[in-house]
């Protein structure tokens, strides 16, 4: 999987819920007002598959706590991507622990399993939102979804419950299953320079995997928004 919390080089990502850009001087360092917060443009929504990056995975995760005490003994949690990443065999030997403990097994999204979200999300995309690329992984899926009136974790809701309910239809998977991690991991995008770099990014993930290169219908190519030269 080739999930990033960040820019890969930051043990840190942005705050995923103050859309803010830089810190707000208090009146004792400066008497001019503060910066006005930074307009959000798009966001860089991941939603991944349950089991697959747990909040004490060995690479680091987005996460600041554990919700399930029985997988503390696991190891420790470690917030952003580790700058030296653990060998595959500590990653395969973590997971094998961990699959035991969850209540769910663990499933991968094969082929048919990822046309159905594709399907699934093209229903809640299309004409309600813009897409500036998406990528159905075997384990997880990126938008970059332009800013709209709904939330990131309006979106992140509408677009995992279709998911769920696209991929609970298929035999080998629990009518229960929740398909999905409960929480939402999301990336604010300031500037056509960032979205430029997550579009690039989120495209190429496909192929980092193995896959064919993926061009779903409800994507619209990026055109700079919302630089004046542009419609």
């Amino acid at each position: 999987m080739a999930f990033q919390p960040s820019n890969g080089n930051s043990s840190r990502p942005p705050d995923r819920r103050l859309p803010f850009g830089g810190n707000v001087k208090t009146s004792t360092q400066s008497r001019t007002a503060p910066p006005r917060p930074r307009r959000v443009l798009a966001h860089h929504l991941i939603l991944t598959g349950y089991g697959h990056w747990l909040p004490n995975d060995p690479r680091g995760s987005g996460s600041v706590e554990l919700d399930q005490e029985k997988l503390a003994d696991l190891g420790p949690i470690h917030y952003g991507r580790k700058r030296v990443q653990p060998p595959r065999k500590e990653l395969r030997e973590f997971y094998r622990q961990a699959n035991e403990l969850l209540e769910f097994r663990p499933f991968w999204f094969d082929h048919a399993k990822r046309q159905a979200l594709a399907d699934a999300f093209s229903q809640v995309i299309e004409r309600r939102y813009t897409v500036w690329a998406c990528a159905i992984c075997s384990n997880h899926a990126h938008f970059c979804i332009r800013a709209h009136r709904d939330s990131y974790e309006v979106m992140w809701q509408l677009l995992t419950d279709a998911g769920r309910k696209a991929l609970r239809n298929f035999g080998d998977v629990d009518p229960d299953h929740p398909v999905w991690t409960r929480a939402p991991y999301e990336i604010f995008l300031f500037t056509p320079d960032q979205i430029y770099d997550r579009v690039g990014y989120i495209n190429a993930n496909p192929i980092k995997e193995g896959l064919a290169p993926q061009a779903w219908p409800f994507v619209q190519p990026y055109n700079g928004w919302p630089n004046q030269s542009s419609s």
